[in-house]
């Protein structure tokens, strides 16, 4: 019997329930409850079909849940390898284990108490690894399931953990401790043993002084029954673990950092922090058989040669047919200051120095047996760096490099912005995988790559999917997301349309920004048309078309004036300036004012009519893929610099880009390269300008003098600091400030006012770095109560917004769409949908030419439709819905190859797609307008302009990102909030779907990244070089168990060469080593309780919690079920088998003891 439920009955009753009369406009909220659904004024026409949409959407379509991580580790701090399963684990600083196999077999898991990861073990071939963390606990992974959980931990109380040591094939782990003592955990019950080794035993007697940490723990590849221990102050002790007495101890005066045994275990090699290398056999263990200092100058006088660095890890590898490798990292000399981080490769007399990009973390040498007392033949080196991860092939003379299959260079140039397109055209990977292939690098090792474990398959889902990525290098970066991987399909570096920044030249031009001039800000992209847009730093916009050819060709290229005030034009024939309607005078400053390319000369410093960048001039070639079609550039004005881009919209089947900042809109026809509109965000309103505002009168420019850098509570600090770098403020491309999200207004100047300090005019500070979305520190205005609460909120306090009236208004989202343009219109036009941060909405009409013969000749018409709508807080996001609640997607043109060869007149003909294939052709009579704010939602009934649903989605935080969405054949409003609440709204009647507090963002990073798409997924930056992916589709939770790759696989573990009878009678210890009988409670007894705590871990549940739900949910916890069992049957059955070996020994032992005493009489005894 199904569950009744209560809430699907409310939420049936409010989307019914007849038009109250609470009224549109302001739209009656409901205060800090977050307000519900108020169905508005008398609908009218479109009061009927409300009552006829069915919505499909209810709250058990929604569920959040953590999908992928991909990118690079972040802050990385150990590495870990198994050979026999072919798979990788990486530590870092935060917590987090990376687990990494085949191309797909890529998971995530993080420590919950955050503390760095000091070392990794795994459990080889068993499924299982051992992390050790900065907080002195040991953990035990199970990685037999899919999302990895913690068995066992073990906490140490008096005692802090410097090194571990596990065996291959021992259930007994070594732990070394800062104190000098190493003690014994076991690995199944994860309880520490008896049995010590106390740093004072293990030195000898006469030494006074504390030999240091444990640096190295290690047995010996002869015998089991000895532990190397390595001190940090240079003591080697080799312990003779059944006797419980040092049988070797070696002295050197330089600090070791690793130890490596050769595989014959008759010699050991040390790392010194002099830089040199330390070679012991064990039978003169009074000094080294050989020190060498590989990168130390041979001195003339024949004197020990000079110290270098300290090599930090050496690895010493045999083989059979050559000369053992000898690899370290470090050991460079001092004089050498620039050196970059090296790792060196000796090989015989050979030494190849290998010279990296970042400093080197940790290095691992692959080898072909996991058996330690055998030739070890090494294949590969895995070099962790702090920003990447390297594989150095070993076979090859050359020591290439194997090409990584990993998306690990996300962060190549810091991420600034992100794009996620789920279910886009097919054809559209193929298309980008072709053009991008051309530029793969040579040189990499032709061998496979060698980190191969796991497995991992398609999975149900299998609709295509791209994100791309903006960089502050001026880069876009096309990724094949589909079936939650990540592989590059393109890159398109947007900075080579402009001349490069000559050095020293940086103060004389007019850049505004001192870094970074070409980080990319925004990014707009037509799958369908394939036109892509993209909105610089530098006040810059591109329009991209995509081809197969390459072409030479010139750039072309126009320049945007955007100014706002006028007042401060101080003029005596102030009757000069015209009247709005004059569409001939787009903005009323005595300038021209069209895309003028002639540049006014400037008088003193004053710069006006200047691009921040210039474009190139000479014919350019360009690769297939994206080519430039359009770059269009703000200029100075008076002395005042181009404020940043806050939205940006295109449209193909119009052939038109729109973009604004706080200075106004300006409107491109990039099919004429014309502009067809650039006017201050007020002279859109015309007459009707809801806030009335007053001439400003000129302000000295000592008011400005404070908070220019840092935040100060001075409402006047406030308003400057919203137009500093596009990220630092700027969230999501709209500006963030308390009231109105506008930027500063500076004033304009007379050049005799413009002193070296101010020369880009008062309030307009000079602009920081273009920071990455990576760095950026969170500078939003927070009242003192609130800061205690969340860093993150604002309000929109009273004594902010009466900061004077002359608060500048930013365009913070545009759309064009075929909609109703005026109340009286019959029919659907082409129209522009403004969106300013005061929470106004304006309708621009377009008039295109009627047919596509004139529309390269004809002018566009723009003009204002008058008609003004009002929401709280900065505008975000449109979308149309047709009469049956359908999404209406704005029309576009079919892709055609700009530079195809067939030119014929059919292929001239554009082809273009008015209405989504989903709705019918009639459009209706009527349609619905969805408008997202910071802080409401609000939905229209067009043509008539009625409010007909209004949900206030937060009253104490606000909006950072909306995104209108398809999933499940129907539609919704998906919101992230800056508290760190993800919610879904039902469309068109706004119910709330989902509410939940997934994550409080902690800083900017987040804010600029995170976007939503289709199906139910998203993303955003969670540390500067990853990405994480999420769902919020209970289907998609559902189905993740079976989307995600295994980390286990069953492999037999090889088996160990024979190792002759000689050789076992005189090379190695006559007896077996039994560890059971040696650390086993009954001979060790028990630990001190106060010494380590255990904690059980949630073990198999976790991965059962995250396919929570359906049919799944119950089969993937049957299956981690019947593991656990299969698990424990074999458990079973090994300790069978070992209790029948160890009563056969028994047997056997008396049976002997008995034919010994038999014949002896009761006093021979």
């Amino acid at each position: 019997m199904k569950k009744f439920n209560f809430r699907k009955v409310l939420d049936g009753l409010t989307a019914s329930s007849p038009g109250g009369s609470s009224g549109g406009g302001s739209g009656g909220g409901s205060g800090a409850g977050g307000g519900s659904v108020h169905p508005g004024g008398t609908a009218g026409a479109a009061g009927t079909p409300r009552d006829e949409i069915q919505e499909t959407l209810t709250s058990d379509y929604f569920q959040i849940c953590k999908t992928v991580r991909h990118g690079f580790p972040y802050l990385p701090t150990a590495l870990a390898f198994d050979p026999v399963q072919k798979i990788l684990a990486i530590g870092t600083r935060t917590g987090a284990i990376r687990i990494l196999g085949r191309p797909g077999v890529d998971c995530y898991c993080q420590h919950e108490s955050g503390a760095a990861v000091l070392q990794l073990q795994f459990l080889i071939n068993e499924g299982a690894l051992v992390s050790a963390s900065a907080d002195d606990a040991l953990h035990l992974w199970n990685l037999r399931q899919k999302r990895p959980a913690i068995l066992h931990s073990l906490k140490f109380n008096r005692e802090r953990i410097t090194y571990c040591h596990l065996p291959f094939q021992s259930k007994w782990l070594y732990v070394g401790t800062e104190r000098g003592n190493t003690h014994v955990v076991n690995i199944e019950s994860f309880i520490l043993s008896g049995y010590v080794i106390m740093w004072n035993k293990a030195i000898e007697l006469s030494t006074k002084t504390h030999p240091g940490p444990v640096v190295h723990l290690s047995d010996s590849p002869r015998d089991e029954g000895k532990l190397l221990i390595g001190y940090e102050n240079g003591t080697v002790v080799l312990w003779d673990l059944r006797s419980k007495r040092a049988d070797l101890r070696a002295y050197y005066d330089e600090a070791i950092h690793s130890v490596a045994w050769h595989h014959e275990g008759k010699q050991f090699m040390c790392s010194h922090s002099d830089g040199s290398l330390t070679l012991w056999n064990l039978k003169s263990p009074n000094r080294p058989f050989q020190t060498t200092i590989p990168h130390g100058k041979i001195q003339r006088d024949g004197k020990k040669p000079e110290s270098c660095k300290p090599i930090l890890k050496v690895e010493y590898k045999t083989c059979k047919n050559s000369e053992p490798f000898v690899i370290f990292s470090g050991g460079l000399s001092y004089d050498k200051a620039c050196r970059r981080p090296s790792l060196t490769i000796m090989h015989g007399k050979a030494i190849t120095v290998l010279e990296m990009d970042h400093p080197i973390v940790d290095f691992l040498t692959l080898c072909e047996t996991p058996y330690p007392n055998e030739f070890q033949e090494p294949y590969a080196v895995v070099v962790l760096l702090e920003k990447d991860l390297i594989v150095v092939d070993l076979t090859q003379s050359n020591f290439p490099i194997f090409e990584n299959p990993y998306p690990i260079d996300i962060h190549e140039s810091p991420v600034t912005c992100t794009e996620y397109f789920a279910d886009c055209p097919p054809d559209l990977i193929p298309v980008l995988y072709s053009v991008g292939a051309k530029h793969k690098k040579q040189g990499y090792s032709n061998k496979e790559w060698p980190i191969s474990g796991g497995a991992w398959n398609l999975g149900a889902q299998t609709y295509p999917e791209i994100i791309i990525t903006g960089h502050a290098d001026g880069s876009v970066k096309f990724w094949d997301a589909s079936a939650i991987t990540l592989q590059m399909l393109y890159k398109l570096k947007t900075s080579k349309v402009f001349e490069k920044q000559k050095l020293g030249e940086g103060k004389a031009t007019a850049e505004i920004v001192e870094e970074d001039p070409f980080a990319v800000q925004m990014m707009y992209w037509c799958p369908e048309s394939r036109i892509f847009c993209v909105a610089g730093v530098s006040a810059y916009v591109v329009v991209y078309r995509f081809s197969k050819h390459e072409v030479n060709t010139e750039i072309a290229s126009l320049e945007v004036r955007l100014q706002y005030e006028v007042e401060d034009i101080i003029t005596p024939e102030p009757e000069i300036i015209p009247p709005f309607p004059d569409a001939s005078s787009q903005l009323p400053s005595l300038k021209s004012l069209s895309g003028s390319t002639n540049t006014v000369a400037c008088e003193g410093t004053m710069k006006d009519s200047i691009p921040c960048l210039s474009v190139k001039t000479r014919p350019v070639r360009m690769p297939p893929g994206y080519q430039a079609d359009l770059v269009i550039q703000l200029v100075w004005v008076d002395g005042e610099p181009p404020q940043q881009i806050t939205s940006l919209a295109v449209n193909s089947a119009y052939g038109l880009v729109a973009f604004g900042n706080c200075n106004g809109l300006a409107v491109v026809d990039f099919m004429q390269k014309t502009v067809l509109l650039s006017m201050g965000t007020l002279d859109l309103y015309g007459s009707s300008d809801p806030y009335q505002r007053q001439p400003r009168s000129p302000r000295k420019s000592k008011q400005f003098a404070a908070g220019l850098t840092e935040l100060s509570d001075s409402p006047v600090s406030l308003e400057l600091e919203r137009c500093k770098s596009p990220t630092s403020d700027h969230v999501n491309g709209h500006c963030t400030s308390p009231t109105s999200q506008s930027c500063s207004s500076g004033k304009r100047l007379s050049s005799a006012d413009v002193s070296k300090a101010n020369r880009r005019g008062p309030g307009r500070p000079p602009f920081r770095k273009a920071q990455s979305a990576a760095c950026m520190e969170i500078s939003l205005p927070v009242t003192t109560e609130e800061n205690r609460e969340n860093s993150f909120s604002r309000s929109r306090s009273s004594s902010v917004s009466s900061i004077d009236r002359d608060s500048k208004e930013a365009i913070t989202a545009l759309y064009f769409m075929e909609s109703f343009a005026r109340k009286n219109d019959s029919t659907v036009s082409p129209c522009l949908w403004v969106g300013t941060g005061l929470g106004m909405v304006l309708i621009l009409s377009l008039n295109l030419p009627a047919s596509d013969d004139l529309r390269q000749s004809e002018p566009v018409m723009v003009s204002p439709s008058g008609k003004i709508l009002t929401l709280k807080g900065a505008v975000l996001t449109f979308a149309c819905l047709d009469c049956v609640g359908t999404l209406t997607h704005p029309p576009y043109e079919v892709w055609r190859d700009p530079h195809s060869a067939d030119d014929g007149e059919k292929t001239r003909k554009r082809k273009l797609v008015m209405h989504s294939p989903s709705s019918s052709q009639d459009m209706g009579d009527h349609q619905f307008a969805v408008v997202c704010s910071e802080k409401q939602a609000k939905v229209f009934s067009l043509p008539s302009q009625t409010c007909l649903y209004v949900h206030n989605i937060t009253e104490t935080s606000f909006l950072l990102r909306a995104d209108v969405v398809a999933l499940c054949n129907s539609v919704c409003l998906a919101c992230f909030c800056a508290n760190g609440h993800i919610m879904t709204l039902s469309l068109p009647s706004l119910r709330p779907l989902l509410d939940i507090n997934y994550l409080p963002v902690t800083d900017m990073r987040i804010a600029r990244t995170f976007c939503f798409t289709n199906e139910g997924q998203a993303l955003y930056l969670s540390s500067p070089t990853e990405i994480q992916r999420l769902t919020y589709s209970q289907e998609m939770c559902d189905n993740l168990q079976d989307m995600l790759g295994d980390l286990f696989t069953p492999v037999e573990t090889p088996e160990a060469q024979n190792r002759g009878f000689l050789k076992g009678l005189f090379g190695g210890s006559g007896q077996a080593f039994d560890r059971e009988e040696l650390f086993g409670e009954a001979t060790a007894g028990k630990a001190s309780r106060s010494l380590a705590q255990h904690i059980p871990g949630s073990g198999g549940i976790e991965g059962v919690r995250g396919a929570a739900g359906g049919v799944i949910g119950d089969l993937t916890r049957a299956r981690i079920a019947l593991d656990e069992r299969g698990q424990k049957l074999g458990e079973l059955d090994e300790k069978t088998a070992s209790m029948m070996a160890s009563a056969e020994a028994f047997s056997k032992h008396a049976h002997e003891v008995m034919l010994k005493y038999k014949d002896k009489k009761w006093y021979q005894f």
